[in-house]
């Protein structure tokens, strides 16, 4: 199949890209820098050059694609959540999504898949509470966020394509993420949970998530939202445990969820809050995770202890 990948040069993208092009499909990875990627371009990878806002050479470049996915949108934990940031945020997911709303109905052949990234924070701060894609919304700037996220996406039902919105949990790779950042303390023997330490963390492997975006493509009965998680969701404090255990660190020094709030403001909610997030949908689709428990994951990325 021909795939349109918006977002196709970040850390997800780039596994999804390479995995959609080791199955045999070709791609089209829209940019806003192909010209960083000329010497990266084969007939099965072409890199084109947009904007994210507006309709332009790209759109014709696009014609005949039979899936598109959208993973655009500026990091999350870059900087604080002032309100111009907040804004960029929004921004960042939405208009790329409208972009490719008012591209796909000049196309002659129509798309029969919209993919979205969505993020786990549409549920909230939910504690204990096992979610699952039937879960309410919960609250905060990220639950709005993702809610305004996926909105946009289902008017592609308009354009009679079937929608799913992904949402992702905490991606761990070798390359970039979150992982990179949290792995810094432990190597200097600095690394600890933040505190409470019983927040719950919903993760997934990025080459899981890769497949499970595959799958999707290649399950047409998969229809509505779908939780890019593992199976397997731990407490913070297990997190740290087992990412101190595997990198042959300790995990003794935790971080005060006070001290993240002076340093990050609201931002600090991403980290001392979680949900307990199931791939309920993924699981009775049959999909079958490689990397099901955060042990086996790490220790993929990382090296056995």
């Amino acid at each position: 199949m021909k795939m349109v990948i918006a977002g196709g040069t970040g850390f997800i993208g780039r596994e999804v890209c390479r995995m959609l092009i080791e199955e045999g499909h070709s791609v089209i990875i829209l940019t806003r820098h192909a010209e960083n990627y000329t010497a990266s371009a084969t007939p099965q990878r072409h890199f084109v050059q947009w904007d994210g806002v507006t309709l332009g050479p790209w759109a014709q470049e696009c014609e005949g694609a039979d899936v598109v996915i959208n993973l655009s949108g500026a990091p999350i934990a870059d900087s604080r959540w002032t309100d111009k940031r907040k804004q960029a945020l929004i921004d960042s997911r939405v208009e790329p999504i409208q972009a490719l709303l008012l591209a796909i109905p000049t196309w002659k052949h129509k798309p029969h898949t919209f993919i979205s990234a969505s993020g786990v924070g549409f549920y909230g701060a939910r504690g204990e509470e096992e979610l699952n894609e039937s879960s309410t919304r919960g609250k905060g700037f990220l639950s709005d966020l993702s809610q305004v996220w996926e909105n946009t996406a289902m008017e592609a039902e308009a354009l009679d394509l079937r929608v799913i919105p992904v949402r992702f949990g905490m991606v761990l790779g070798p390359d970039g993420g979150a992982l990179s950042k949290m792995t810094v303390p432990f190597r200097v023997f600095l690394g600890g949970p933040v505190l409470p330490g019983t927040q719950y963390v919903s993760w997934i492997h990025r080459n899981d998530l890769a497949r499970l975006i595959l799958f999707i493509i290649t399950h047409p009965t998969l229809d509505g939202t779908v939780n890019g998680v593992a199976p397997e969701a731990v407490t913070m404090q297990h997190f740290c445990t087992t990412l101190g255990k595997t990198m042959n660190r300790p995990s003794w020094l935790p971080v005060p969820g006070f001290a993240l709030k002076i340093a990050l403001g609201e931002l600090a909610t991403m980290l001392t809050t979680g949900q307990r997030v199931l791939p309920q949908k993924a699981l009775d689709s049959g999909f079958s995770y490689s990397f099901p428990t955060l042990q086996k994951a790490l220790q993929s990325i990382l090296g056995k202890a």
